[in-house]
């Protein structure tokens, strides 16, 4: 039985090559001169620190550009809240969503059982396992699924006959 795997993954060297790109642009910039502004990739998420609200705002755009020539979703970030730090400093912090959550793939495998598409969904973890008899109705589903905006970034892998 053909099946596929609808998963939500971050590439995360693009993300680390973002960063590094949008540091040295941060340098670069004369507006930022002066401001200490800082991009840092952990873990936790994206830290983005600066003197200045306005600084911050400008550091985010500058990120989230970079983000996108990467080819990494906006989708995926969550976050972001401006928080201040001591010594007049704000700062804001970016989170990345990796997986699928349950209540996701449950809303996306509501989505596919209402397509009435002869498929079976079934959520594995965090990805969301899709079987069916013929690959053509497969493809309808990816469609489908390509055809709904939906608030994580999606891939399509492990297609199998």
């Amino acid at each position: 039985m053909p099946t596929f795997d609808v998963v939500s993954q971050v590439d995360m060297q693009e993300v680390k090559n973002a960063v590094d790109q949008a540091n040295r642009e941060l340098v670069n910039r004369f507006d930022f001169k002066g401001t200490n502004t800082t991009i840092e990739e952990s873990d936790e998420g994206i830290t983005i620190e600066s003197s200045a609200e306005g600084r911050l705002e400008a550091a985010v755009d500058v990120l989230k550009t970079k983000l996108v020539k990467r080819g990494v979703s906006l989708k995926s970030l969550s976050g972001g809240e401006i928080q201040t730090v001591g010594g007049g400093r704000v700062k804001a912090v970016f989170t990345l969503n990796q997986g699928l959550p349950q209540d996701a793939a449950k809303e996306l495998s509501k989505f596919i059982r209402d397509t009435k598409l002869k498929v079976q969904a079934q959520i594995q973890g965090d990805q969301l396992r899709i079987q069916g008899k013929k690959r053509d109705d497969l493809q309808a589903v990816i469609a489908e699924l390509k055809g709904l905006n939906f608030r994580l970034p999606l891939q399509y892998v492990n297609m199998r006959d």
